[in-house]
């Protein structure tokens, strides 16, 4: 049977529907259509940094930070602590002006490229450095250009430097080649001045001086380290099989001390105090022990001694297993 509406409820029906209508329409206005956003692009802005290469160089010169901290501070007999404080990308004349007048700075060949890097200390740390290797306790002094004497010191400082930085940058394959040392105006034909350089910092503290050491690398140099550093830092490193089999090889040419031996016993003070020629002490070991053969103080197994020639000799009997292996 059908149903029959009447006029008030068909007007509650066209009402229903023209007020979800509106609904609709005003949810649309509230949501504009999404359009893409473009931006002018920049190409200053290529190759930055990330912060993931970012906290991978923050690593890797972290350890040449610690090292040159226990290294030339045990050299020069004194405290002193390296920190890593920043690390940009800036092109190479901003690095350039950053330098004070009076400075050492040093051209650094980067092997396996071939190509130079500029390693630059602040003045202000070369005295103190200079009076500690010549017996002095490492004050400051005058701001002034280095003699020959000096500057051969301070040139030993830098290989020092050089060989820790090689150390650290051993897994980007990196190593540091101390040149010689560069005037001001003959550091800009190292690299162009509008290259973009990899600009590293470190703060460097002694007792009564404190002072940067600078480094920057060619642009060359810094997406290779940033490359590498990206698709390899923080993953289990495999040499290769040719270094692998190097390290093999190498590693069986080294000796360890061994020795074969009762197992330890012990034995009561009073007994040792009277000890004299002719006495027999009484080990606590049944007679059939067998002697232990043991390798940079590590028990590998039992052995019988024999004789082998002219010369002693150990017969394996059996491998201890277990904690005592």
């Amino acid at each position: 049977m059908e149903k029959t509406l009447k006029q008030d409820e068909i007007d509650a029906l066209f009402e229903a529907a023209r007020t979800q209508s509106k609904a609709e329409s005003e949810n649309e206005v509230a949501q504009p259509e999404v359009k893409a956003r473009v931006v002018p692009y920049s190409f200053d802005t290529a190759g930055q940094i990330s912060n993931e290469q970012l906290r991978a160089i923050s690593m890797l010169n972290d350890l040449f930070a610690r090292n040159l901290t226990h290294n030339l501070g045990a050299w020069l007999r004194t405290k002193f602590h390296v920190n890593l404080v920043s690390a940009e990308q800036i092109p190479f004349n901003d690095f350039l002006l950053r330098i004070p007048e009076i400075n050492y700075m040093a051209a650094v060949r980067l092997e396996p490229l071939g190509v130079l890097s500029v390693m630059q200390m602040e003045m202000a740390l070369v005295p103190p450095i200079v009076d500690l290797l010549l017996g002095g306790e490492g004050r400051e002094g005058t701001l002034r250009e280095l003699t020959d004497i000096e500057e051969s010191i301070v040139s030993s400082v830098v290989e020092i430097v050089c060989r820790e930085l090689s150390m650290a940058w051993q897994p980007v394959g990196l190593s540091f080649n101390y040149e010689r040392r560069q005037m001001q105006t003959q550091a800009a034909r190292i690299m162009p001045v509008n290259e973009k350089t990899l600009c590293l910092s470190f703060e460097i503290r002694m007792p009564h001086s404190s002072g940067l050491l600078n480094l920057a690398f060619p642009a060359m140099v810094a997406n290779t380290v940033l490359r590498r550093l990206t698709s390899d830092w923080g993953r289990s490193r495999r040499h290769a099989p040719e270094v692998r089999e190097r390290m093999e090889s190498s590693s069986r040419r080294i000796a360890f001390g061994a020795s074969l031996q009762l197992p330890p016993v012990r034995i009561p003070l009073r007994t040792i105090e009277s000890l004299k020629p002719g006495m027999v002490i009484r080990l606590d070991l049944p007679g059939d022990a067998m002697p232990e053969w043991r390798v940079g103080g590590q028990t590998l197994a039992t052995a019988e001694a024999i004789r082998q020639g002219t010369r002693r000799a150990a017969r394996m009997e059996r491998r201890m297993e277990g904690e005592r292996a």
